[in-house]
C-alpha cells in the first residue's frame, strides 16, 4: 500500500527528471534563453507536482484527472527537449537521455492511469 506521493515510482522519476532539466538548462545558450528555459523548468516541474497534488486529492476521479495533467506535461517537455536539441542548446546525448527518461516517465504514467481508471471503474 502506498501512504505518500513519494512512494509513487512515476513521482519518483519525475523528480529525476526535473532535476537534470534544471542541471542541463544552467549552462551555456540555455542560460541566456530565458523564455525557454523558463518552459521547460515549468513543465517538468508541473510532471512531479500533479503527481503529488492529484495523489492527495484522495480521490481516484481527482488523482486520474492530475495523471492526465501530468502525462500532459510529460509530453510538452519532449517536444521542448526537440527544439532545445534543434537550436543546439543541448548535445544529441543529452537529448537522448532526458527524452528517454521522459518516454519511459510517460509509460509510467500512463500506465498508472490505467490503473486508475480500472480502480474507478470498479467502485461504479
Amino acid at each position: 500500500m502506498i501512504n505518500r506521493f513519494e512512494d509513487l515510482i512515476a513521482w519518483q522519476k519525475a523528480r529525476i527528471l526535473t532535476k537534470k532539466i534544471y542541471t542541463v538548462t544552467k549552462y551555456d545558450e540555455f542560460k541566456k534563453d530565458f523564455g525557454m528555459k523558463d518552459q521547460i523548468q515549468r513543465a517538468s516541474v508541473s510532471i512531479m507536482s500533479n503527481i503529488a497534488e492529484g495523489f492527495d486529492r484522495a480521490s481516484n476521479a481527482e488523482f486520474h484527472k492530475y495523471l492526465v495533467i501530468a502525462k500532459g506535461s510529460c509530453a510538452e517537455v519532449k517536444s521542448q527537449l526537440y527544439v532545445s536539441k534543434d537550436i543546439g542548446y543541448i548535445s544529441i546525448n543529452s537529448f537522448n537521455e532526458l527524452k528517454g527518461l521522459a518516454d519511459e516517465l510517460s509509460l509510467i504514467i500512463g500506465g498508472l492511469r490505467s490503473a486508475i481508471q480500472k480502480k474507478r471503474d470498479g467502485q461504479r
